[in-house]
């Protein structure tokens, strides 16, 4: 593997890494919409460290979405429910980003924030293994 590539991959995780704080911190300060948002992009910024090791990369998020479910998911090589939480991550987003009325619970932001851990958490493994390979 290149090591701009391998660069480049750690460099998303870092940002996935940097949302995942944001969404903690709007979290405490009840900030729930924007929480929503950062964790979801703890989850965009991850799937894009992963679909950068194959050269793919997508200006719009429905194609960074649709690579990684196709490439990691649908071959088995990470779990189903990373794609059940992307689906549900991104409804919430455009949800609260979109939908003027939409009141976001503490709930919700707080399991959105523990889906996003854990897909980072899922990723970040998966890169180091194909590091060191």
């Amino acid at each position: 593997m290149e090591r701009s590539v391998k660069e480049l991959s750690q460099y998303r995780l870092e940002r996935a890494r940097e949302m995942l704080d944001a969404a903690r911190e709007n979290l405490n300060i009840g900030q729930l919409k924007t929480s929503l948002n950062r964790s979801y992009y703890a989850i965009f910024h991850a799937m894009r460290a992963i679909n950068c090791l194959d050269g793919f990369d997508s200006s719009k998020h429905s194609g960074v979405i649709a690579h990684f479910n196709q490439y990691y998911v649908k071959e088995g090589t990470l779990p189903k429910e990373l794609s059940v939480i992307i689906k549900g991550s991104s409804f919430l987003r455009e949800k609260s980003d979109y939908d003027d009325f939409y009141v976001a619970s503490r709930k919700e932001a707080e399991q959105q924030l523990q889906n996003a851990e854990i897909f980072v958490k899922h990723i970040e493994t998966y890169v180091a293994s194909v590091e060191k390979a």
